[in-house]
């Protein structure tokens, strides 16, 4: 039996409406559904349901990337440019360092599909050993954006693939759990020196 490293992500769904109860929160429940099919490790969650109030965004990834100690942070919702949207600036708020080609990499992703893509500000950062990713707040564009596009034969599409292929190895430079993930729905990228051979149980 292969051995996977244990893996801890922080899902935070920011939302006005949805964290008051108005209705029921899907980009949390959307983000697990494809985390389930993509990663092989056992994976440990730690969820936030949060408003729209920048202060409570940071503090939220605060705790999540510094007590938690998540390998990875994943957000939805708030990345709009109306006056409630402020995740990204709260992100980057509590970044160490900025990761700007994930951000480059979901707009060109949902350019496909609609030209107000241009207006999504979603960014990527690193605090401290977790890498934390704002994502769009729709569960089919959470999909898309996560996993790529394919084409007719169910090809990834080579100017739009999706941006979690990079996620295993950014989380290892960083210090993180050893991603590993399922080839059919998101083959990750590492270059051959830093693939780690199977740990089999003895």
């Amino acid at each position: 039996m292969v051995i996977f490293d244990r893996l801890k992500i922080g899902l935070v769904s920011i939302s006005d409406r949805a964290s008051t109860g108005i209705y029921e929160d899907k980009g949390i429940p959307a983000l697990q559904e494809w985390l389930a099919a993509a990663v092989k490790n056992p994976i440990t969650y730690v969820t936030r349901l949060i408003a729209d109030v920048q202060p409570v965004i940071e503090s939220a990834l605060i705790e999540l990337c510094d007590i938690e100690r998540c390998d990875l942070v994943l957000t939805t919702g708030g990345t709009g440019p109306s006056r409630r949207d402020v995740t990204p600036e709260a992100t980057l708020a509590v970044a160490h360092k900025v990761m700007p080609g994930f951000g480059e990499q979901m707009r060109q992703i949902s350019l496909n599909f609609i030209v107000t893509a241009i207006l999504s500000r979603q960014v990527a950062v690193i605090r401290g050993k977790t890498l934390v990713i704002n994502l769009p707040g729709q569960p089919k564009s959470i999909k898309e954006t996560l996993e790529g596009l394919r084409d007719a034969d169910g090809k990834a599409v080579a100017k739009a693939q999706g941006i979690f292929a990079a996620v295993p190895y950014c989380v290892d430079l960083i210090g993180g759990a050893y991603i590993e993930t399922n080839d059919d729905v998101c083959k990750a990228f590492r270059p051959k020196n830093a693939i780690r051979p199977p740990r089999v149980a003895s």
